[in-house]
């Protein structure tokens, strides 16, 4: 699949959002900024975050809520391309932030979470009840890496808790149509997985499901081929769709046992997220870390509308 380019020169982008105006507000983990781009294609920093703001969502009370990793170390390759080399050497923690868009404002709403500290939260999604999930693979080091989390949060900063642990590496995290059934994808692996949800933050037991997996997830689709999977979204009729690493395009993965699919998306290897937008949901918006582009492409089904759209 061919895109239109929207936007260039983009430093590392992921976490895009659709506003209702028709621009899209995507980070940029490397310039480490919340980023909003017009239907037209100019580029305005909304607020310089630091670290490495790496998923975003608006939530219900119209704020940008980002997960900031603490930052990367990035490298320049012989082809000009910016890659992901571990953490700094000015890394202090993890965090999640709540952004004004209209002024540029933000303040740092958790670095801990249940006592611990947040290692490099990645993506995260809201529920119906103002909650958030979101995902924490930790950090990479020359050695040794930390194991990941899945949490839960309340959007007004009075806490949260773990929801899953330990997973390898949890990248992109969306919710079914319905809110029952928590998605999580997981980035060495390439696996995709879900859990039945019994109320905001509380997973449903489910003795079939932990005889599989030690965290008791129930596996949707692992990738047949190589690639490392990076954030997704859903589409409405309840489909999830996974960004590919390594790859250059999206995992379509029915949860009803279907065979997946997949579309490449051409002018990049590392597609890292997807939103939907336009007046019917058919519009996805695709970034492309690598190239450094905001890409848009006619979507074959409508996106999910997300809670506390703007």
């Amino acid at each position: 699949m061919t895109p239109k380019i929207i936007a260039q020169d983009l430093w590392f982008p992921e976490g895009p959002v659709w506003l209702s105006d028709g621009s899209c507000l995507v980070v940029e983990i490397r310039r480490q900024t919340l980023t909003r781009i017009e239907a037209e294609g100019r580029k305005s920093i909304v607020a310089n975050l630091g670290g490495g703001p790496n998923g975003a969502a608006i939530g219900p009370d119209g704020f940008c809520y980002v997960c900031n990793n603490g930052g990367f170390d990035f490298r320049q390759r012989a082809d000009g391309a910016w890659v992901n080399h571990g953490q700094p050497q000015d890394y202090t923690t993890g965090r999640i932030e709540r952004v004004n868009i209209e002024t540029g404002a933000f303040e740092v709403l958790y670095d801990h979470i249940d006592g611990k500290r947040i290692r490099g939260p990645n993506d995260l999604v809201f529920d119906a009840s103002g909650g958030f999930y979101f995902t924490d693979p930790g950090k990479t080091r020359a050695n040794e890496s930390d194991r990941g989390t899945v949490y839960y949060a309340k959007a007004d900063g009075s806490g949260g808790w773990p929801v899953i642990f330990p997973i390898s590496r949890p990248n992109g995290i969306g919710l079914s149509p319905d809110g029952k059934t928590l998605y999580v994808a997981e980035t060495e692996t390439a696996r995709l997985w879900a859990w039945e949800l019994s109320g905001p933050g509380l997973l449903k037991e489910s003795p079939v499901a932990s005889t599989q997996s030690p965290h008791g997830g129930r596996l949707i689709h692992m990738s047949p081929v190589y690639a490392r999977f990076d954030s997704l979204g859903l589409q409405a009729d309840g489909t999830v769709c996974v960004a590919n690493l390594d790859r250059g395009g999206i995992s379509i993965c029915p949860v009803d046992g279907r065979t997946a699919s997949f579309i490449s998306i051409a002018g990049d290897t590392h597609t890292t997220n997807i939103c939907w937008g336009g007046a019917d949901m058919r519009k996805a918006y695709i970034t492309q870390a690598y190239a450094g582009c905001l890409v848009e492409v006619q979507w074959p089904q409508a996106g999910l509308v997300l809670n506390y759209s703007i």
